[in-house]
């Protein structure tokens, strides 16, 4: 089936729009996968050449160079090297976008450095907008053209909701082929009129107000044998070595796919279980009241010097295997799809899991204390259940005047996008001359 993201969503003629990601499985025949893997190269090469040329700029000249300056020069470019002029403009535009992405993340302090990327590391290239490509589909398989490789590829996967595509990246990995294509689309969720609270937890993978509570799947803890014993006939090929010129071996090769393919199975099961869940959810409550989480920071490895960090390693590998993160997500955006909202309650402030649902006292619990029992009104129930009755009173007790400051997602810090681009009138190249000889 393929897989659907949610991105964004706005208020247009009474109905909702949004935009969503839905990912195809592609199956190219031999001349059409020999046009897919040489553009890929293209492409690679392009992203390397983006790099140098701000690199060298920067570190011989001491001038910044942006992302309009390296689009101009385009044409120049294809002139220098005409295998480029069968490759659709915008295509090569979105590359050079993913290198300023990559610089302005960098100068945020959101990522490392920018670094040139070899074959096995490019996934593939996008086409930002219609040109250049055309999908045959109404959401259910179909065929997908690529007007400037001249190819026509067979796909299968299935879209919940079906519109008008927008955008389509092409994206190659573990050996396989993917179209993923955004939609502008409207969607049809039903929900109820109920209220529960949900906590996230390792012990309990979910525990709601109802007293439903939903154990790990553990997808990671289950395939980790196969993964350390496959990493390890890894370990034992011949890796590449850039420095020294040493190619990587068939072998290490055949190796790293099977690594690769053994994690992609646990995503591919964290993803089902998590999009299950938050259905189910959302199918029954259109209000969800949740802790707000700071998981970067939950899950930051031990200190240096820690006497517990193997401890530390395996409580951050619990978590992020339940996939706290994407439930959250899952959880908001299918709500907000359905007319309903997701209440985050500060942590910091309620103190769920300290406090007592029936009375609000707060006492102090160790990890180990599964049961809550409070000392004073003497209210006994699960610990994670009692702290989703918690959220759910604090809910309840928030004008709903105020909830839309908190059922927003944290917003990311802005790297500059294709509508920034477009907005700014196309500069063309000057050329400065120096008459004094």
């Amino acid at each position: 089936m393929a897989s659907i993201q949610y991105y964004n969503l706005s208020q247009k003629r009474g109905d909702l729009i949004v935009i969503r990601r839905v990912t195809f499985r592609l199956y190219p025949k031999p001349a059409a996968l020999k046009n897919l893997l040489y553009a890929r190269r293209l492409h690679k090469d392009l992203y390397n050449a983006g790099i140098a040329n701000r690199k060298t700029q920067y570190e011989r000249f001491g001038r910044s160079v942006n992302y309009l300056e390296q689009q101009n020069s385009l044409p120049a470019f294809k002139q220098v090297w005409p295998e480029y002029k069968e490759l659709g403009s915008h295509t090569l535009q979105a590359t050079l976008k993913r290198v300023d992405l990559a610089y302005q993340s960098f100068l945020k302090g959101l990522r490392g450095k920018p670094k040139f990327k070899s074959i096995r590391h490019y996934s593939g290239w996008t086409y930002p907008d219609i040109a250049g490509w055309k999908v045959h589909s109404t959401g259910d398989n179909g065929y997908l053209e690529l007007r400037d490789l001249k190819v026509s590829i067979q796909m299968r996967g299935k879209a919940r909701t079906w519109g008008t595509p927008t955008t389509c990246t092409i994206v190659y990995r573990n050996g396989k082929w993917y179209a993923s294509i955004t939609v502008e689309c409207t969607p049809v969720r039903e929900t109820g009129d109920g209220v529960i609270g949900v906590d996230f937890g390792v012990y309990h993978a979910i525990a709601m107000s109802d007293g439903t509570i939903i154990d790990s799947p553990k997808f990671l803890a289950k395939t980790q044998s196969k993964i350390r014993k496959a990493s390890k006939q890894k370990r034992r090929k011949r890796a590449p070595n850039f420095k020294k010129k040493v190619k990587g071996s068939k072998r290490w090769k055949k190796a790293t796919r099977k690594v690769g393919k053994l994690h992609t199975k646990v995503a591919n099961q964290r993803q089902d279980w998590v999009h299950k869940v938050a259905s189910q959810i959302v199918s029954s409550n259109s209000m969800v009241a949740t802790e707000k989480l700071n998981l970067k920071g939950m899950t930051r490895k031990a200190k240096k010097g820690s006497k517990r960090k193997r401890q530390k390693t395996g409580l951050n590998r619990s978590m992020l295997d339940v996939g706290i993160g994407k439930l959250t997500d899952a959880i908001n955006y299918k709500l907000q799809e359905a007319g309903g909202f997701l209440v985050k309650v500060p942590t910091l402030t309620v103190k769920p899991s300290q406090t007592c649902p029936n009375c609000h006292h707060q006492k102090k619990k160790d990890l180990s204390e599964r049961i809550h029992k409070c000392s004073q009104c003497g209210y006994e129930c699960d610990r994670d259940v009692a702290a989703s009755l918690v959220m759910v009173s604090y809910a309840l007790g928030t004008s709903a005047f105020n909830r839309g400051s908190e059922i927003s997602t944290s917003v990311p810090q802005e790297t500059g996008g294709w509508k920034q681009i477009w907005e700014k009138k196309r500069q063309k190249p000057t050329v400065q001359c120096n008459n004094g000889g």
